[in-house]
């Protein structure tokens, strides 16, 4: 790796990155709550969309950095995580018949993970809110280190997971105008073709 692009992938002013990372995080963990306290489902899949959509900017400006490292070898305690399960089961409560969605972990370990968009938000949140607390608490190393470290390795796979799942939501609201009657008529047809007499004996 040559020395220029070592530069280019090193932020010139850690703190200066720290501060426009945490705005980026703070903005989506407040929309999410508020997200949350809505109540209108129809609404909440878009602004999730575009919420995820700018969070996971975040993160691939973490990704594309250097690796940080923590200035102790023990994460300082930030005391008890904050208590969102409410958020979670107001999420649950929402998106309703969409909240389950199947997704690929690994594309290389093509395993289906089934999973809830409530949880896998509520997971996001919990990291972001961690590295956040370590920022406002002036660890700077300790809150890049830990948005970067848990992005590559949990919330931004959950994070564009989610991402894709909200977006075949919108297409089929778009596009598919007949889906609903289209699965009752393939049902009708399904136990047509299904021959009701027993075979003989």
């Amino acid at each position: 790796m040559t020395d220029q692009t070592t530069q280019q992938r090193t932020p010139p002013d850690p703190d200066e990155f720290a501060a426009q990372i945490a705005d980026q995080i703070e903005s989506f963990l407040l929309a999410l709550r508020a997200i949350a306290r809505g109540g209108n489902g129809a609404q909440a899949v878009s602004l999730l969309l575009l919420e995820i959509s700018q969070v996971l900017l975040a993160g691939a400006r973490l990704g594309a950095q250097l690796d940080f490292q923590p200035r102790e070898e023990y994460q300082p305690d930030v005391g008890p995580e904050a208590d969102i399960d409410d958020m979670r089961l107001r999420l649950a409560r929402m998106l309703d018949s969409v909240d389950t969605y199947s997704f690929v972990f690994d594309p290389y370990l093509p395993d289906v993970v089934q999973s809830q968009l409530s949880d896998d938000l509520t997971s996001i949140a919990i990291d972001l809110d961690n590295g956040l607390r370590h920022f406002k608490l002036g660890n700077v190393e300790e809150a890049l280190w830990w948005w970067q470290f848990s992005y590559v390795n949990n919330w931004g796979n959950l994070a564009g997971a989610a991402l894709n799942a909200l977006l075949t939501v919108v297409a089929h609201d778009r596009f598919d105008t007949d889906f609903e009657e289209t699965v009752e008529a393939l049902t009708v047809a399904h136990e047509m073709l299904d021959d009701p007499v027993d075979p003989p004996r």
